[in-house]
């Protein structure tokens, strides 16, 4: 009986199919138009389920605020520290770390949302604050002339605290949403990483022709528009109001969520993988800043204009898509260990493209500049996603039963971390090698021992644990961990009434 069932329900999916090929087969202008008309379905459906305003709060956040905005930003702020401020290399590594400081304290955001309602609203009014945040931010670094490094660098963190805090408040939107509606999680996922790589690569595109059309303090006023449409996400999304919310229990919530995460840590199978994964970024030497100088300013090197920079990162950026896709589809059911060695050792390898480029042996190979540093960055983008995203689905499966978004943004920030600690190390490694804006005489040193940092990692590959990736890795008490004081309970985020709001 259940065979003949199953042959029921699906004999109308394969007359369906079947009728689909044959109008494509007959009147192909008809399956083109199907076929290009396939993605507008595709949102028209989410935003059916799961509200029109979530889904543009997405397409604004990850699309427009992070994967163009910052395309946009990575480039002008390079130029504003080299030109504007005047600094070292080494001192522009030091000071692009501190920027991305307000990701390391993606949990405290975290915390704020799940707990701390302002006005009976979880989500809104953080995306309101995280927006203004970038709206002043971006006004003073646009209209302010000679403005001090130290002021400067405080409104650059501002500015990156608010695309964390509007990052922070999408996440709990889309981690409830899956809770609400799990076969469309994969949806969700698909929608958040297209909106943030076409982004990506639109920004950085545009960011070299932007810098060069407006200078950078231009491209920061432009950034105003990425920062007042998060905004308008906070002031256009359906959310249900949480009433009679006990404000007296803040602080027993903050630190009984404390006190899960760091019981979490304790265990054996979780801190291990989190030693690995910050090691593992901390001993990837940062040193983009040194290169960048080289690129532009260095008299025996390919002196790249805005526009071809801006060109560069954005094929880095397809580079890293090919990466996500190649995982998808061929790696993600191997081990975890497995991945991360051959990663880790391509990206030690493909790190010594650079010392070709600097000793310009590329030109005695008749390889010109621009075409060996696009293949460059395309390589390393791609290799180093390989690597991060086994991390991200290994990060997924530490988080225990409670606490899980909370935790995820702990496990982000012992990365950002890792990336901090890497920015520092190399501004350190480049200033004691001497590199500066016009000597650089030392710089392929500071290749070599960036690659060669880079398999250091392969000998603690150990903490990672061999276990199948489509199982779990906590142990099964944890999976069945009760909620902490109804932090992150669904019915008190109250997003789950969008969908009925709409109907």
């Amino acid at each position: 009986m259940m065979e003949e069932q199953e042959e029921t329900e699906t004999k109308p999916l394969r007359q369906d199919a079947a009728a689909d090929s044959h109008v494509r087969r007959n009147n192909p202008k008809k399956g083109f138009l199907e076929m290009a008309l396939r993605p507008i379905k595709w949102l028209k459906m989410l935003s059916e389920e799961l509200h029109w305003s979530f889904v543009l709060g997405v397409v604004i956040v990850y699309g427009i605020s992070q994967g163009f905005g910052v395309g946009l930003s990575r480039v002008s702020t390079q130029y504003y520290m080299k030109d504007e401020q005047k600094v070292q290399p080494s001192q522009a590594q030091v000071l692009i770390g501190i920027i991305h400081f307000p990701w390391i304290v993606k949990p405290l955001w975290g915390l704020l949302t799940d707990v701390v309602p302002i006005l009976g609203y979880r989500r809104r009014p953080y995306f309101i604050f995280a927006g203004f945040l970038g709206v002043i931010s971006m006004l003073v670094l646009s209209l302010h002339k000679n403005l001090h490094l130290g002021f400067a660098l405080l409104s650059l963190v501002a500015g990156s605290a608010g695309i964390a805090i509007a990052d922070v408040a999408i996440d709990a939107c889309v981690t409830q949403h899956s809770i609400s509606h799990p076969s469309l999680a994969g949806d969700m996922q698909s929608l958040c990483g297209l909106s943030s790589s076409i982004g990506a690569l639109l920004g950085f595109a545009l960011s070299g022709f932007f810098v060069h059309l407006a200078g950078a303090k231009g491209v920061f006023g432009f950034l105003i528009i990425p920062a007042s449409l998060v905004v308008l996400v906070g002031t256009l999304l359906r959310e249900s109001r949480v009433r009679n919310f006990a404000y007296g229990r803040v602080k027993e919530k903050f630190l009984d969520a404390s006190k899960a995460m760091w019981t979490t840590l304790k265990c054996r199978d979780v801190w291990r993988p989190c030693l690995y994964m910050y090691l593992s970024l901390a001993l990837s030497l940062h040193i983009h800043e040194g290169m960048f100088y080289w690129y532009t300013d260095a008299k025996d090197g390919p002196s790249f204009s805005q526009e071809i920079v801006g060109s560069i990162f954005s094929v880095g950026a397809v580079g890293s898509l090919f990466g996500v896709l190649l995982y998808q589809n061929f790696l993600k059911n191997h081990p975890f260990r497995d991945i991360l060695f051959w990663a880790q050792l391509l990206s030690g390898i493909s790190g010594l493209l650079d010392l070709v480029l600097v000793l310009r042996i590329n030109l005695k190979l008749g390889m010109p500049d621009y075409f060996f540093v696009v293949i460059d960055e395309a390589v390393s983008r791609m290799f180093g996603r390989i690597k991060w995203m086994p991390l991200l689905v290994l990060s997924s499966k530490l988080c225990p039963s409670g606490i899980e978004g909370t935790f995820f943004a702990l496990i982000m920030s012992i990365d950002h971390i890792g990336l901090l600690s890497s920015a520092w190390s190399g501004g350190l490694v480049l200033h004691m090698l001497n590199v500066t804006r016009t000597q650089f005489d030392n710089l392929w040193v500071a290749i070599i021992i960036r690659s060669l940092l880079r398999l250091i990692p392969i000998g603690f590959l150990f903490l990672i644990p061999r276990s199948d990736p489509n199982l779990s890795i906590l142990p099964s008490e944890m999976l069945r961990t009760k909620r902490v004081n109804d932090v992150l309970e669904p019915e008190n985020i109250e997003m789950t009434t969008l969908v009925l709001a709409s109907d």
